[in-house]
């Protein structure tokens, strides 16, 4: 016990006193006060209301108004700023910050002591937060969602303080840099990032990269969803990586059959009436099987606000670890934060989902909506003004990419019989903005409607020949 344990006396026997370490807290300001370059180690871990003890947190404060000024921290700095606060007497005078000095002998472990002071400070918090979900827990007038979605603002907040990231040196970071080009450089063509199973895609995009926020937008109809869904079963099904799809649009059973036509070639329309031919059981019952041992993860609550979205996909990569996130559509996503400006609504949607991306270390593609203006032009290539409700998709973006349909079901073949129409149609994915490469007016890729199948492009031949 220290010479100034009056100042804060122990709980009584009936009380148990929250988490703190006293001797961390004192060794660290002692550290600032022999050697004040360490102030710069401790600053980055610390803030002042990660300590317990309230004289220790006045003279914390006192060293960073000092630091915000420009004055050196010491003895006598010290002592002066927190005699015109008034607040001198009160942490025990000049004699406690002698006892600081005298108590630590060396600052070399400074940094240290300021991590059991922040370890401590987040168990406070966390207890902190635990006694309010109570009380909310308790409250009946109070809806049960509201109650989850505080509860899960109050951990993430918290959680929030372990995730940042300290500055790095220009050395580390090129060490690093030049390691990950001399993989590169061995791997050849090899695709690096998620691969989409389009070619001509990955070829440009070096496959769906770590980080990354990709937008695949379109108009109605144009087949967003199966261009997401072409995307997970490439990377889950031919390329083992761990998926997880939210889907606000679709059930999951309607995402599943999606799949499955995918897979099978089997009409969507048949495969929700049941009525499947003879000879299509079989695939059918092999496909379930082979989709049942990827790790593909399906979504479909409404209006899934940011925070939810980043919680399930949190929890999942702790489990699993995540290789790719999908989100059907953007604009469905509901907010955080109740608004009549939709705009903001959805560059606060957009913000997150780049969050997200960099939090967790993986690409993250949402479908996006473009609006009508695109329709009332003469060139009906969208553009990125298009984009629907925010200019912040396009800031927050890495990767926008269109499905353009200039051929969308022409009228001769819309005038057929569903099973008389040519299955194939060519359309164009426009890349119209890439952070980190090239950008790309228009990939030629197929598109096979009747089980919403995005492929390769195909000669004419390859055309005929499947069409036979």
């Amino acid at each position: 016990m220290s010479d100034y344990d009056d100042f804060n006396p122990p709980p009584g026997p009936e009380v148990q006193a929250q988490p703190h370490n006293r001797d961390a807290e004192e060794a660290v300001l002692g550290s600032v006060l022999i050697n004040p370059e360490s102030y710069y180690e401790v600053a980055q871990v610390i803030q002042p209301d990660d300590f317990y003890i309230v004289r220790n947190r006045w003279i914390w404060e006192a060293c960073i108004r000092l630091y915000e000024k420009r004055q050196p921290i010491d003895f006598v700095t010290l002592s002066t700023e927190l005699e015109e606060f008034n607040q001198l007497t009160e942490v025990g005078g000049k004699a406690y910050l002698t006892f600081l000095l005298s108590k630590t002998p060396s600052s070399m472990y400074a940094e240290n002591y300021a991590i059991l002071i922040r370890d401590d400070s987040i168990r406070r918090k966390m207890l902190a937060s635990a006694n309010e979900m109570a009380k909310m827990a308790f409250d009946r007038t109070q809806p049960v969602d509201i109650v989850l979605d505080s509860a899960e603002k109050s951990v993430f907040a918290i959680s929030e303080r372990q995730a940042r990231k300290d500055l790095q040196p220009i050395r580390t970071v090129m060490a690093e840099t030049l390691d990950r080009v001399e993989q590169l450089s061995q791997r050849g063509d090899e695709i690096m990032g998620v691969p989409t199973g389009l070619k001509d895609l990955d070829r440009i995009l070096g496959g769906l990269q770590k980080s990354d926020l990709l937008i695949i937008a379109g108009r109605p109809g144009s087949g967003k969803t199966g261009f997401l869904l072409s995307v997970a079963k490439n990377a889950a099904l031919h390329n083992k990586k761990h998926v997880a799809m939210f889907s606000m649009e679709m059930s999951n059973e309607q995402l599943a059959q999606r799949l499955i036509a995918q897979e099978t070639d089997i009409d969507t329309q048949r495969l929700r009436t049941g009525k499947l031919h003879e000879n299509e059981w079989t695939k059918f019952f092999h496909t379930i099987d082979i989709y049942s041992d990827t790790v593909i993860f399906l979504d479909d609550t409404p209006a899934i606000t940011p925070l939810q979205l980043r919680t399930k996909c949190r929890r999942l990569d702790n489990e699993y670890k995540l290789d790719l996130i999908l989100v059907d559509y953007l604009q469905l996503m509901g907010g955080d934060f109740r608004t009549d400006n939709r705009v903001q609504e959805v560059s606060f949607i957009s913000r997150n989902l780049k969050i997200l991306a960099r939090e967790l270390n993986v690409p993250v593609m949402a479908a996006a909506q473009l609006s009508r203006a695109v329709e009332q032009r003469q060139d009906k290539r969208p553009v990125l003004s298009d984009l629907r409700e925010s200019g912040s998709l396009e800031q927050d973006a890495d990767i926008v990419m269109f499905i353009h349909r200039p051929n969308m079901l022409d009228k001769e073949q819309l005038a057929l019989p569903q099973d008389k129409r040519d299955p194939f149609e060519k359309i164009e994915l426009i890349v119209a903005k890439h952070r980190n490469g090239p950008t790309s007016p228009g990939i030629e890729i197929m598109f096979k409607y009747d089980v919403t199948r995005f492929e390769n492009a195909l000669s004419e031949d390859e055309i005929k020949q499947m069409r036979r």
